[in-house]
Formats: C-alpha cells, structure tokens, sequence
C-alpha cells in the first residue's frame, strides 16, 4: 500500500500512538545488546515521527519509505523540529546505496506486515542483514495471530472529532492470516468535509515461522518479547510481537 492523500492526516489519526513506547523498547535493546550504537535506519519511517524521536536521543538516523507523500511530510517535521535526518525513498524489499552498514536497523509500526508474502519477508531479512554492521541490531515488530483473528477480524472502528472523523471497517482476507481495512475518513476543509477512500492489507506469521527466516538470513535471536515489555515473552492474548536480532 503507497500512501497518497492519507499520508496528509496520518499523524492526526495516530496522534495517541505510544511511539515513544518504541524508542524506549529500541533503547533499552541498544543498552542491552549493542552499547555504542550511533547509526540506525528507520525503515518503514512513515511521516518521521519514531525517527525524530531518536534523533532526540544523539542518534544519527536514517528513514526509508516506499510513499513519496509520508517521507515529503517527514522532512517537513525533521525541519522542524531542528533535526538532520536523510529521507529517502526505499522498497525494503531492496535497500541500497548506503555509503556504509549501519549499527541498527528498525521496522516499527507493523510495517513489515505491509508485505503480502512469506518470499516478501524473507527478501526484506535479507535486505536488511546485507545493511547492518557485523553484530549489529534487527528490531521490529509484527502483529500477533490473535490480534488478527481475535481484534481485527470483523470489526469496526469509528472515531469523530471536529477536524477528522473515520470509519474502519476489517475483515479477515483471502490468503491465511491476513486482513484488509476499509477505511473512510472525513478531513475538515474550511467550511466542508473531504473524504478520503483507502484499503489496506496486511498478513502475518507466527512467531515460529518469522524465527525460521531470520536464522535462514543469518540472524541470531536475542528476544521476542510483546506488547513493549522486553522482558516478557508473547502470550495467547499478545497483540504486538517484537523480535529483537543480531546479525551473525
């Protein structure tokens, strides 16, 4: 999914999302299994906001995204916020042209559930482990099978506010362990309201099966931990799986 339009209200949307959850989760990994990090890639960076934040914290950050319109919005905030953060844009299928590996590299926000197969994944392990400096860090985070099927699935999602109100419809698709969002938003413009249409898909595998890829790409695996406490292993009832790995 290329975000158009939508990449213009994202931040309004997900202005209660716990980002800097993830910088904590992101610093506390670095902490404990690579100290002296300096260099990290934020791949998936959408509108900037994880990448920002971790430049907040002396960290030298990259961001890559496959929409034109997030990262246009993702500079404009880097600017503001007084912060030198190279953008580019990137499939993470194929991350390339780097002057040098990296110390870290990120996928946060269920990014990489973006991607609609298993060969689509292991291509992006491999894109990354190529990217990384020996013993650097591979963080991200994926959506749990019982989010799918026990949150997602056959729900709806609606919110109202006086400048953005939604509707968000999902439902279970066709390929195993996939959902499609249908979502409508109403965007206030001067005295009316512009809707904005968008349907996204996403998919995800089990713990074991993103376990497999990762040592198939040459990685080790420090952690699996969910919801953000890194030190708890994912449950029957987790909703966010976050893998914490080195590159071997």
């Amino acid at each position: 999914m290329i975000y158009q339009g939508f990449a213009y209200i994202y931040d309004q949307l997900m202005k209660d999302a716990p980002y800097e959850q993830w910088v904590n989760l992101i610093e506390e990994s670095i902490s404990l299994y690579h100290q002296g990090a300096t260099t990290i890639l934020d791949v998936g960076c959408g509108t900037g906001e994880i990448a920002v934040l971790l430049a907040d914290k002396h960290l030298t950050v990259t961001g890559v995204d496959i929409s034109e319109d997030m990262l246009t919005v993702a500079q404009a905030k880097a600017e503001s916020n007084k912060r030198n953060i190279l953008f580019l844009q990137q499939d993470m299928r194929n991350l390339t042209g780097f002057p040098e590996p990296f110390d870290v590299i990120t996928i946060c926000c269920d990014s990489l559930n973006y991607l609609e197969t298993k060969q689509d994944v292991q291509a992006t392990f491999r894109a990354v482990h190529q990217q990384l400096k020996n013993q650097g860090l591979f963080i991200f985070d994926v959506h749990s099978l019982h989010k799918i099927h026990h949150v997602f699935a056959n729900s709806t999602f609606a919110d109202q506010d006086e400048d953005v109100s939604f509707i968000w419809n999902s439902f279970l698709g066709e390929e195993s362990n996939s959902i499609e969002h249908d979502m409508t938003f109403f965007v206030k413009k001067d005295k009316y309201y512009e809707r904005y249409d968008e349907v996204h898909y996403q998919r995800t595998f089990s713990v074991d099966e993103y376990s497999t890829w990762l040592k198939e790409a040459s990685f080790e695996i420090l952690a699996t931990c969910g919801d953000f406490n890194i030190n708890e292993e994912p449950n029957e009832t987790t909703e966010r799986v976050f893998f914490i790995c080195r590159k071997r």
